[in-house]
């Protein structure tokens, strides 16, 4: 648990609290709290993970991202919204935010 300015870090916690997909010392795969979504965490409390890290992340989110909204249906989202100051990663399809918020495309 890192402890920023007196914070805990909610992604350095790796609360299980929605459907895992993948874990190992790098990183960790599950749907997202907020948007209901596939995401990737990196497990070092910050912003820039080196390129081998990365990779790997980014490997593992796309094999649960496949699985979960089907290959070639979802885009990464790299931008750290609610959480700026721990990497992660979201796999977007066209769909999510209606999902989200429970309404439909028209």
């Amino acid at each position: 648990m890192d402890h920023t300015l007196g914070r805990s870090c909610e992604l350095c916690e790796a609360a299980r609290l929605t459907t895992w997909y993948h874990e190992d010392e790098v990183c960790w795969v599950a749907d997202c709290e907020i948007c209901g979504v596939p995401m990737v965490v990196w497990t070092t409390h910050g912003t820039e993970p080196p390129e081998g890290d990365l990779s790997h992340m980014l490997g593992a989110l796309s094999r649960a991202a496949d699985e979960v909204l089907g290959a070639g249906r979802w885009s990464v989202d790299r931008t750290m919204r609610q959480i700026p100051d721990h990497f992660h990663a979201h796999a977007r399809d066209p769909d999510w935010w209606f999902r989200r918020f429970g309404t439909s495309r028209r």
